[in-house]
C-alpha cells in the first residue's frame, strides 16, 4: 500500500499539519507542482490567490486521495454521473461538479460547480491522506507564467513565501489535468 506509507512519511505528515493550521504548501502533482491549503481557511485559499495574481473568481481545485473524501459533494448525484467518476479515478480528470451548499464561494469561483479530482500521484495522494480529506490543489505558478515542473522552479517563483515544499517529483505526465463538466461530459480543458 504505496499511498498509505506516503502519507506517514514524516515531511508529508509535517506539511499536512501546516496546513490544518492554515499554511500554503507546494507538492508534486501528476504533470506539475500545485500549491496547496486547506479549502475551508479563507486566509489560505487568498494567499494562494495572491500569490498566484489569480482572481477569486475562476474557482480552485479540490484533489483527495479517494473518492470518499468528496461523499458530501457526490453521494447525491444519479449513479451514471457517479459511475462516470469512478470509472476515471484516480487519475488526471477533473471533473467539474454541479456544487453542493456546502462549498465555500472561494473554492468555487463564480461559478454553480466545483471542480474535482482524485489523484493518482503517490505524493498528492499520501498529503490529502496526512491532511485527512481534500485540499486546494492549483498549479504554481503566477498567472501568465509557466506552471513549475520542479521544486527549483517553485522556489523561484515564490522564494520564502511557502510554509512548506513537500520532497518528490512530478509524474510522467506532460499536461495537466484534463478538466471537463460530470453533466454535459464537454471537455473545457
Amino acid at each position: 500500500m504505496q499511498n498509505a506509507s506516503i502519507s506517514l512519511n514524516p515531511r508529508i505528515r509535517r506539511a499536512a499539519h501546516r496546513m490544518a493550521r492554515g499554511a500554503v504548501v507546494a507538492y508534486p502533482t501528476e504533470a506539475v507542482w500545485g500549491l496547496g491549503c486547506d479549502p475551508n481557511n479563507p486566509e489560505a485559499v487568498g494567499r494562494i490567490l495572491a500569490l498566484k495574481q489569480r482572481p477569486w473568481q475562476k474557482g480552485m481545485i479540490l484533489l483527495a486521495a479517494e473518492m470518499s473524501y468528496f461523499a458530501p459533494l457526490v453521494d447525491r448525484l444519479d449513479s451514471g454521473l457517479r459511475q462516470r467518476l469512478q470509472e476515471s479515478w484516480p487519475g488526471p480528470v477533473t471533473w467539474l461538479v454541479p456544487a453542493a451548499d456546502l462549498v465555500p464561494e472561494w473554492v468555487r469561483g463564480q461559478f454553480e460547480t466545483v471542480a474535482l479530482r482524485v489523484t493518482d500521484h503517490p505524493l498528492a495522494a499520501g498529503l490529502s491522506r496526512a491532511f485527512g480529506g481534500p485540499i486546494i490543489s492549483t498549479s504554481a505558478n503566477p498567472a501568465g507564467k509557466p506552471e513549475a515542473r520542479t521544486a527549483l522552479e517553485v522556489r523561484r517563483y515564490f522564494r520564502d513565501q511557502l510554509d512548506d515544499i513537500t520532497p518528490g517529483r512530478v509524474g510522467g505526465r506532460a499536461q495537466p489535468s484534463q478538466i471537463r463538466d460530470l453533466v454535459s461530459g464537454k471537455i473545457l480543458r
